[in-house]
């Protein structure tokens, strides 16, 4: 017996005219179970939350993919939200008309508003959902005369049970397969639905008036019902803990599904596991809302950072670039840029789209600026490649010279010219400068092995330049002014003539030098002019030392000739000037002063130009 009790007859729900679970009769008791309906907290959101804040183009934009759905489940969608979205859509066209209506005795009588385009097409759309509605419901109404049918023939074969005397064995694996067929049997047509419910109700009952199922029997079956809900409340109760709080909540909803299949218990346990069951759903519903709370804080929060990125984006794109370097280097940020891009989630469902499309924008207009940018650029980087040729071929004509000193202000040149050049092409950029290189690296090495030798050399200088300064220092001048000076000047000829000295005694000896040239010159009798010229010669052959001697001297002559021409425009001022004093009370004196000014310019003139023609001897 206990074998065919192990399904109880489960609740009748999809024909039930009143709403409520099935009842499941006993001979002896009816026993009745109705779980409490599910407070709205447990359900999905409503669906017109994911239309608030949408535009007209938006809504209509759902309504054309809803249309398109070729699924059973995308038609009772549609018909469930095709007039939510209709009432929205044209409750914006109305926003829309009162916002552009003429206002007092402006508008004139009997005027309609004239549809817009996506009016007519939102009405096209709607007229397709009416022929399609008009369809499914047909099939509708067919598919319901056809379950119809086929649950009379169940009532009939109920109505056979009853006259049947076999074995209860026999007899209720039949009923209970009659009530499976009952529940995977869908609608019936409305005007039907009471009475064939009331008369499968009869029958059922009537069953169990037959059978005379004992109390033992009906207790067992309410335990098994039991025993099978506590299972359902502990499967519940371990969605708690998964960490994918959709799966749970789909999870939770096949549960329901289960616990409305399953039969009545005990009616002094009922509001107990029904409570323990509903508290794991309100639990879980409550995770399930928390998350999709925290989905859409995350969402704004992705929308901010998304426009953060569009306006660093467009910032790009507006900024003014003018050679290739640069479009490399805002490149890579642009590029950097759209690596964040993809790390961020989604935005909100209203914003995504349009956030994603004025990133792109801002994309686009970067990239068409660049491709115009290097439409234009092949021809300058084909004349920057002949520029640098003739740098290489230079640099070759160069490579085997044995002036170290000039050549190598020459390649100096050279490179800073090559940096000064812009960029070639690509398959041409690397062997351009191997091959400009290769001539550099060449001379260099050459110089290079050449001073490796001449170490003992400047040893030697060393000490010939220590031995001029003894020389200096044991020189002791006589009465005649101009032999002295001209003891001096070999002196200055001699230390010239030696070459360099190692780098580190470079200083050392310079100053011993100039110390004992200087003490003989401050004995001299001779003038401050000629000491500033014999001086500035000296300074100038110091110069000649320093392995940058060109550069620094270059930029001596510079400031001379820079000082010459303020003195000159001093004197050429000066001398207009004095034409105007005479006029004055204090004529003579201020005549005076000036015409000393003039003098004291005119003589440092002449020393400005000796200095000047001293450099340019040296570099004849």
């Amino acid at each position: 017996m206990e074998n065919y009790l192990q399904n109880p007859a489960p609740s009748e729900q999809s024909e039930n005219p009143t709403g409520e679970p099935a009842i499941a009769f006993n001979p002896e008791q009816q026993v009745v179970e109705s779980p409490p309906a599910a407070s709205p907290n447990e359900l999905p959101p409503e669906p017109d939350r994911q239309y608030a804040g949408l535009s007209r183009k938006e809504l209509l934009n759902i309504f054309q993919e809803l249309l398109a759905s070729p699924t059973a489940e995308a038609a009772d969608t549609l018909r469930r939200e095709a007039e939510l979205i209709k009432a929205l859509f044209y409750k914006l066209l109305l926003q829309e008309r009162k916002s552009h209506e003429p206002q007092g005795d402006e508008a004139p009588a009997g005027t309609e508003p004239v549809a817009d385009e996506l009016e007519t097409t939102f009405k096209q759309l709607y007229n397709e959902y009416k022929q399609k509605r008009a369809v499914h419901n047909q099939q509708a109404e067919q598919e319901k005369e056809e379950n119809l049918s086929k649950k009379l023939a169940i009532i009939e074969e109920l109505k056979k049970l009853l006259e049947k005397q076999e074995d209860l064995n026999q007899t209720f694996p039949a009923f209970r397969a009659l009530q499976q067929h009952w529940r995977e049997t869908g609608p019936v047509p409305v005007s039907r639905t009471k009475d064939v419910w009331d008369t499968y109700q009869y029958n059922v009952e009537r069953f169990y008036d037959y059978v005379k199922i004992n109390n033992e029997l009906r207790d067992l079956d309410l335990k098994k019902n039991m025993e099978a809900k506590t299972v359902l409340c502990e499967k519940a109760e371990e969605l708690l803990l998964e960490p994918n709080i959709i799966n749970a909540f789909s999870k939770l909803q096949r549960f329901h599904e289960q616990w409305r299949e399953i039969g009545p218990v005990a009616r002094e346990l009922r509001e107990q596991i029904w409570e323990r069951f509903k508290n794991a759903t309100t639990a879980i519903n409550k995770k399930h809302q928390e998350y999709f709370d925290r989905q859409k804080e995350e969402q704004l929060k992705n929308l901010a950072a998304k426009q953060a990125l569009c306006e660093q984006a467009e910032e790009l794109a507006n900024t003014e670039i003018k050679d290739n370097n640069e479009w490399n280097n805002v490149s890579k940020k642009l590029e950097k840029l759209q690596q964040v891009w993809k790390t961020i989630g989604f935005a909100t469902r209203k914003d995504n789209t349009k956030v994603y499309e004025q990133f792109r924008a801002a994309c686009d207009k970067f990239y068409t600026a660049k491709r115009e940018f290097y439409g234009s650029f092949k021809d300058e980087m084909h004349n920057n490649l002949q520029l640098k040729i003739a740098l290489c071929e230079q640099a070759e004509a160069l490579k085997e010279s044995d002036d170290w000193k000039k050549t190598t202000d020459k390649f100096i040149s050279l490179q800073k010219q090559w940096k000064e050049i812009g960029p070639v092409t690509r398959k041409l950029s690397d062997a351009t400068w191997n091959r400009f290189r290769s001539a550099c690296d060449y001379f260099f090495s050459r110089k290079q092995k050449h001073f490796s030798t001449v170490d003992a050399q400047y040893d030697e200088n060393l000490r010939r330049k220590e031995a001029i300064i003894n020389d200096i220092e044991s020189f002791v001048p006589g009465n005649d002014v101009t032999g002295n000076l001209d003891a001096l000047k070999e002196f200055q000829r001699r230390w010239t003539e030696v070459g360099f000295v190692p780098m580190k005694e470079k200083e050392r000896i310079q100053n011993a030098y100039r110390a004992a040239i200087d003490k003989h010159f401050s004995s001299l009798h001779i003038s401050d002019t000629d000491k500033r010229i014999i001086r500035f010669k000296q300074r100038i052959e110091d110069m000649q030392q320093s392995s940058k001697s060109g550069r620094f001297i270059r930029s001596e002559r510079e400031k001379l000739v820079q000082k010459l021409r303020q003195l000159e425009s001093d004197v050429a001022l000066w001398e207009n000037n004095i034409g105007f004093f005479a006029k004055s009370k204090n004529a003579e004196t201020l005549m005076a002063d000036v015409n000393k000014k003039i003098a004291a310019a005119k003589e440092e003139i002449n020393t400005v130009e000796t200095k000047i023609k001293l450099i340019d001897q040296q570099y004849e």
